[in-house]
């Protein structure tokens, strides 16, 4: 163990890069998520008291992200029972931005979910946008409220199938400011068996990773921080933290 920051940063280094290599451990990560997927395990945990839905080790990436970004304003779509709203929200608070936005954008934000959300401690700096992320009306009035963001995120993380996910990397990767970051969630239902979710219209092949691949042939600003993915292993965002040139 050495002192010098600068050596422990590029010790760091190596050691993402090794993981990166490493088929065996890259694929020890997805097995782990196949596994605990039959445990609904992204459901255990929350954030100062509303359910998440997110692996933990996702929780401290996007930490990282957004103390490197230093974002003005979060947009996430599918926001769920509010755990990573409330999440983004509170770590603007630590980081001292006062007039920072989180805008939360769901299909069906039910009573007892915004109920729970307005009053939670983070809410003074949320706003709820209910309506389908890929209606024009929907992101027009993202694009209201977001109007006076300098630095600007994104995490998408509704409807998993591989055209509803293209549609929103198309309009909401106008959002995000260079340097920063648009976050796909759920990229690894693509390693998951085709009858995982029967009862769902997503699967392998028709997926957020299939949508960024289509989404990636068709722009060049953006590309993947595979570093992220390296170095957690286990992560529903394989290859979906994608960095704005």
């Amino acid at each position: 163990m050495t002192d010098n920051i600068e050596a422990f940063n590029l010790s760091v280094e190596d050691n993402i890069k090794n993981l990166g290599n490493s088929k065996e451990m890259q694929d020890l990560g997805v097995t782990f998520l196949k596994e605990t997927a039959k445990f609904n395990y992204t459901y255990n945990f929350s954030w100062m008291g509303l359910p998440i839905i997110q692996c933990p080790q996702d929780i401290i990436a996007m930490q990282e992200v957004i103390w490197k970004v230093m974002p003005d304003t979060i947009i996430e779509t599918g926001i769920a029972r509010g755990g990573s709203i409330a999440f983004y929200s509170s770590m603007m608070d630590m980081m001292g931005i006062e007039d920072g936005k989180v805008i939360g954008v769901d299909i069906d934000i039910r009573s007892h979910n915004r109920d729970a959300i307005e009053k939670h401690p983070t809410s003074k700096r949320i706003h709820l946008v209910e309506g389908s992320s890929i209606d024009q009306q929907t992101v027009d009035r993202v694009k209201e409220i977001s109007a006076d963001g300098k630095t600007i995120l994104v995490c998408l993380d509704s409807m998993h199938t591989k055209d509803h996910v293209l549609e929103e990397l198309r309009l909401y990767s106008e959002f995000v400011t260079p340097g920063s970051y648009l976050v796909v969630f759920d990229t690894t239902i693509e390693y998951l068996p085709d009858n995982f979710y029967p009862e769902r219209p997503w699967g392998a092949g028709n997926s957020p990773m299939t949508a960024i691949d289509e989404f990636l042939k068709e722009i060049s600003d953006f590309e993947i921080d595979r570093g992220i993915s390296d170095k957690l292993l286990i992560t529903v965002a394989r290859n979906g933290f994608l960095r704005k040139k």
